[in-house]
């Protein structure tokens, strides 16, 4: 996860190792935290442009991404960039190993360590489920423990982000009855299917070969986010850990972007999510992996997620933020992102809301994807579905 904004301060977490217990069984112990060996403050050249210092982060963010957490200490790094770069005077990036817990429980995290910037008394607020940019779902199923590990690719990939105006996403999504979720999942897949076809040419089969989309959700039945504190509470209802299931959602088909209508084709990824959201699939993995995790061990389980996502052709998912800004030790956060590092797919998309905007975060492996093709592709998506809707009456 990564935070801009106009000023450095460190934010550490209590650590925890995995150890075996006497019995075999992987488990958390606390231990010392030496900061010396968390703490990293890059060193770039001096004296230049901040679409040279751009680049750098791009590449230390590349570097670090593909780097593998010792496991011989708490599984986490936290990077301070202290050079100007086009959107922000300094960045705090937070490298935290997903066996720690998911988005739900690391948000929930960081949001104990941060303040509202206009009022800290004043607790922070998050859009209504009924417009927020949330994937959930309630069940109750998969509650795998702290434990759960993951295997990793470690595939050199390049960090790009988009910013889009939430009011700009509800204005489509009321003109279409759908989600905001709809809405920015069918802009995300139109761009990818526009690149798809771009990339292999308009006579190739390939560019309309089936692909898979594969969309983490959250199953905890969110309305708020919790403390850390209160989430490690025993029988705690919103519970640390890795609580999440997943949907197979197709890619509809693109003949030429010039010819769709770029409204039937969000229509028809919102009706492929739908169908899957509505059958029993989403809460029959869920109740597979827990039993998984439960009788083959969490090595198992992680085994199968793995395979899953080397399955798809891509990956999605989100988090809700806050509506106002937010601050650390009184310095504002201009704005944040996250993304998921070591999948094994090509292609990873994350979301997060934060003051009125929706940051999109596009993981591309390197060499393999072009990330600015690939991100011109999916704002010339939001453009067209956009002019579209304001013609809709």
């Amino acid at each position: 996860m990564q935070l801009s904004f106009c000023h450095l301060v460190l934010v550490v977490f209590e650590g925890t190792l995995e150890v075996n217990d006497e019995n075999g069984v992987k488990r958390w112990k606390k231990v010392e935290v030496k900061l010396e060996d968390h703490v990293n403050v890059p060193v770039f050249p001096p004296g230049l442009s901040p679409e040279s210092y751009d680049s750098h982060l791009s590449d230390y963010l590349s570097k670090i991404a593909m780097e593998q957490l010792p496991h011989n200490r708490p599984l986490w790094n936290i990077h301070i960039i202290k050079y100007p770069t086009s959107n922000a005077a300094g960045n705090i990036i937070f490298k935290l190993h997903h066996s720690l817990g998911d988005g739900y429980s690391l948000m929930g995290a960081l949001l104990s360590c941060l303040q509202r910037a206009d009022n800290p008394s004043v607790p922070l607020t998050f859009p209504s489920r009924g417009s927020a940019p949330t994937t959930n779902l309630s069940l109750e199923s998969n509650k795998c423990s702290p434990k759960f590990p993951y295997f990793y690719e470690f595939k050199p990939f390049v960090i790009s982000t988009i910013t889009f105006s939430l009011d700009h996403i509800k204005q489509i999504k009321t003109k279409l009855g759908m989600t905001i979720n709809d809405v920015i999942v069918g802009i995300i897949f139109l761009g990818a299917r526009s690149y798809m076809q771009a990339t292999v040419g308009e006579s190739s089969k390939k560019s309309n070969e089936r692909s898979t989309a594969l969309v983490l959700l959250n199953t905890r039945d969110i309305r708020e986010y919790k403390s850390v504190k209160e989430m490690l509470k025993p029988g705690a209802d919103k519970a640390w850990g890795n609580q999440f299931s997943f949907l197979h959602v197709s890619l509809p088909e693109l003949r030429s972007v010039e010819s769709c209508n770029p409204l039937d084709f969000v229509r028809k990824a919102h009706k492929l999510i739908q169908q899957k959201r509505n059958s029993g699939a989403v809460f029959l993995t869920g109740l597979f992996l827990e039993c998984l995790r439960k009788y083959r061990g969490p090595e198992a389980a992680a085994k199968y997620i793995h395979t899953t996502l080397k399955n798809s052709s891509l990956a999605v998912t989100n988090l809700i933020g806050p509506v106002e800004q937010m601050a650390v030790a009184n310095y504002p956060i201009k704005s944040l992102y996250f993304m998921v590092a070591g999948s094994p797919q090509s292609l990873v998309t994350t979301m997060v809301s934060y003051m009125g905007k929706l940051r999109v975060a596009i993981g591309t492996e390197k060499d393999h994807i072009d990330p600015g093709k690939l991100k011109s592709s999916i704002e010339n998506a939001f453009r067209i579905i956009m002019e579209a809707a304001n013609e809709v009456a």
